[in-house]
């Protein structure tokens, strides 16, 4: 069985508004992701169209002609899934070097850190 291709950025925005008004026609999605990227209706919908071959997105029939589309997973889920990957491929399934890599390149606040260390923490106690 093949794995599901992971969505690209723009499929990733497509998600998001999906998650938080779905079930939604293509024109809303369009409408959504245009206010913050110039984008065509046809991309929109060949973008809509490609997350429902990868199993992402289900469709229903809608008013008149149009599709009602909703996502096939929460959205917990696929960043969990999403996160998964990015781990394996980028740190090698190194958890520690991600946390490394992160807090070697930001500025971490002194808040952030005690709340990170109260988090691992309560990691060692369970």
């Amino acid at each position: 069985m093949k794995k599901p291709r992971k969505p690209s950025e723009a499929e990733t925005a497509i998600l998001r508004v999906l998650w938080s008004h779905e079930p939604c026609t293509v024109k809303t999605i369009h409408k959504f992701i245009s206010q913050s990227k110039d984008v065509g209706y046809t991309t929109t919908l060949k973008q809509v169209q490609r997350l429902l071959e990868k199993g992402l997105l289900a469709r229903e029939p809608g008013p008149g002609k149009s599709y009602m589309y909703r996502t096939t997973a929460s959205a917990e889920d696929t960043k969990s899934k999403l996160f998964d990957r990015f781990v394996e491929t980028a740190f090698g399934n190194s958890v520690s070097d991600l946390v490394m890599h992160a807090l070697g390149k930001a500025d971490t606040s002194d808040e952030e850190l005690a709340e990170i260390r109260a988090f691992l923490k309560k990691l060692d106690d369970t």
